[in-house]
């Protein structure tokens, strides 16, 4: 009995002793505790650990964002031609495609080229911006491509809308205008895609959440030799 209770004394003090110290809110002991508490290093930083000494990395060339393939056509004449000739719009002409379209475009494009697209919009008539054409233009015959194009990138005094829309609201707003242009040559109305042809358009092109734009044969063949990152 005696040793039974010498051992119930040790065991308590043993527990007593290892228990006393102990924190709830933080371990006394870690295994690997870098695994615990890593080594942070502050954003843009110099570090000698780093190369160059520079904590924050560049992209590694070639880089794009997942999701995302590249506008094929250059900010240039030739580009704006290329693109006029070559791309058409790779969303489905549907009811909703369209709506959207408007919506959009009354949200942007109405202040300068009007709700008909006559170029007679509130700021033209006003005159806070003058030389605003006309969709039904002959001299500069739009097409799918070409107002594409100018939205990416702008146009003499029309800067570029790509940082205020996404690629699909783009070319909803193109399905629109070329609907307006259609509208002003007096035109037949064209007819809604159904939804067995707007499925096929859907396979033939890359997803719209990534980038739905139609380049040249020469240009995708091109992207597909090279691949994406």
């Amino acid at each position: 009995m005696k040793s039974l209770f010498h051992k119930s004394i040790v065991l308590f003090l043993v527990v007593v002793t290892t228990t006393s110290c102990f924190n709830k809110d933080k371990p006394n002991y870690q295994y690997f505790p870098d695994m615990y508490v890593p080594v942070s290093y502050e954003a843009y930083g110099e570090y000698d650990i780093f190369a160059n000494g520079q904590e924050a990395k560049l992209p590694v060339e070639g880089t794009i964002p997942r999701g995302w393939y590249p506008y094929g056509y250059e900010y240039s004449n030739e580009g704006y031609e290329k693109a006029k000739a070559q791309l058409t719009n790779p969303i489905p002409y549907s009811e909703e495609n369209l709506a959207a379209g408007q919506q959009l475009y009354t949200i942007y494009c109405a202040v300068c080229h009007g709700d008909q697209g006559n170029g007679k919009g509130i700021l033209v008539e006003r005159e806070k911006i003058l030389g605003v054409p006309s969709y039904a233009d002959a001299g500069r015959a739009i097409t799918e491509g070409s107002v594409y194009h100018v939205m990416y990138y702008g146009l003499n005094s029309m800067g570029s809308y790509a940082s205020q829309t996404s690629i699909e609201e783009r070319w909803q707003i193109d399905h629109y205008v070329m609907k307006l242009k259609g509208e002003l040559l007096e035109e037949p109305e064209r007819e809604f895609e159904s939804d067995t042809t707007a499925n096929l358009k859907r396979n033939l092109i890359p997803p719209v959440s990534a980038d739905p734009t139609i380049l040249g044969d020469d240009v995708n063949t091109e992207l597909d030799q090279e691949g994406t990152n």
